[in-house]
């Protein structure tokens, strides 16, 4: 009798048997207390997280570490030609947005890139997206850079003009903060036509 119940195994039994291995997969973190399974979200978001700042640091310090050396190098100085006519290295100081446009908004500029970090970090909780957590990183450092000219350059605080200096032919000067907020936002668009969500989902109209 006890070694049918032994191999059958009575109700209590299973029971029993149910909660130790319910507890045992709570403590070693593969479910939760309740005995469902835990989610592995968790472990690959703080890695999507990582890579997002990972990004954004790369891509503020390139363009922290280029417009040093424009200012240090080539400010006041006659443009470098990269590729002949097509492309030269030309410092200037952009008191507007992205390219030169809006010179006589540059409170409101620095608002805006300072509200742009602000949803970042605050979407950056939920995202679980590395293509997603890529493209917003590349949106974080190029606003970073920016920003960093706003407030420390001159002629003052929140007013401060941008070192731009990629000059191609009939286009206008640029830096590469704006070439890293151009490159997230169309990453940005084509996952969005893609139907693929900051969480991780894949959505179809």
């Amino acid at each position: 009798m006890a070694e049918a119940e032994r191999i059958i195994g009575t109700p209590d039994s299973a029971g029993a048997d149910e909660s130790a291995a319910s507890d045992e997969a709570a403590a070693d973190g593969t479910a939760t207390p309740d005995g469902s399974a835990a989610p592995e979200e968790r472990p690959r978001g703080r890695r999507r997280i990582l890579a997002l700042f990972v990004v954004a640091v790369v891509a503020y310090l390139l363009d922290l570490g280029s417009k040093m050396l424009v200012v240090a190098k080539l400010e006041g100085r006659e443009p470098i030609r990269v590729i002949g006519d097509v492309l030269r290295f030309d410092a200037i100081r952009n008191p507007g947005a992205a390219f030169g446009m809006g010179e006589a908004f540059t409170i409101i500029f620095t608002c805006i890139a300072a509200a742009v970090i602000v949803v970042i970090i605050r979407l950056a909780r939920k995202l679980y997206s590395l293509p997603w957590a890529i493209a917003l990183g590349l949106l974080l450092g190029g606003a970073l850079g920016n920003l960093t000219d706003r407030i420390f350059r001159s002629p003052g605080v929140f007013e401060g003009a941008v070192v731009d200096f990629i000059a191609p032919a009939h286009f206008a000067v640029f830096n590469l903060a704006d070439s890293a907020i151009v490159c997230g936002g169309i990453l940005i668009v084509i996952l969005s036509f893609r139907g693929l969500d900051p969480d991780g989902t894949v959505h179809k109209d």
